[in-house]
């Protein structure tokens, strides 16, 4: 008896020595959760900012119209063209005998490109004319433990603004809480089922089908 309560007291406390490597390992773990949960928050978040659409006036319908319009109208000026040049050449009175055109007799000239987009406006808008996309891609917000409910104007054709302040707001982001990733513009449903030809899948439904990729990737890179 003396002999183990010699060796308790003389070993008394050294025990501690693989508690404290149970709680670091612990905190590691934990270390590792979080910044695997962040970058799952951030690979999901960025994605849908990158798939989302940018509008653009030259594929709206009212302006596909009128630009189809507008060049039919310039491909019928060039074939009356074609047509008076070849009613030119089958009147050998509008050639002298070496074979060159008699003065006064002219082909007709097709239209140049830049005749055709400012004589018949085969580049015009009638809708959009000074939009600049990118509020769609803008108004991706991310938020914790309750959804960001306002619309922004931020205007991000690029998506990088937005992407970079989803990085900065996801560091507070911990295991246990919450984290929503929400764009409250009226149109974002429509634009989510198939409504832009730039996204026909979507951007959520397109993200959540790589979910498990996703999350696999981030926990290979934070393991402890």
């Amino acid at each position: 008896m003396a002999r183990g309560s010699h060796m308790t007291q003389r070993y008394g406390g050294q025990q501690g020595g693989f508690a404290e490597a149970i709680r670091a390992f612990a905190e590691q773990a934990e270390q590792a959760l979080d910044a695997t949960f962040r970058e799952i928050v951030i690979e999901i978040g960025s994605s849908v900012i990158r798939m989302s659409p940018v509008g653009n006036p030259e594929i709206w319908a009212a302006n596909v119209a009128y630009r189809t319009k507008a060049n039919k109208a310039a491909d019928d000026y060039d074939f009356k063209v074609a047509i008076r040049n070849t009613l030119i050449n089958l009147n050998q009175d509008n050639f002298t005998k070496a074979g060159r055109l008699r003065k006064g007799v002219k082909y007709a000239k097709p239209l140049t490109k830049t005749e055709r987009e400012q004589n018949f406006a085969t580049n015009g808008l009638v809708a959009g004319q000074g939009y600049v996309g990118g509020r769609f891609r803008g108004n991706w917000q991310f938020s914790i433990d309750s959804p960001a409910t306002e619309e922004l104007d931020r205007i991000d054709p690029s998506g990088s603004q937005t992407i970079a302040e989803l990085i900065t707001r996801v560091q507070a982001l911990t295991i246990g809480q919450t984290a929503y990733i929400v764009n409250n513009l009226i149109y974002a449903v429509p634009l989510e089922y198939g409504h832009s030809t730039q996204a026909p899948h979507g951007m959520v439904r397109v993200t959540l089908s790589r979910f498990q990729e996703i999350v696999e990737k981030a926990v290979a890179a934070n393991r402890v």
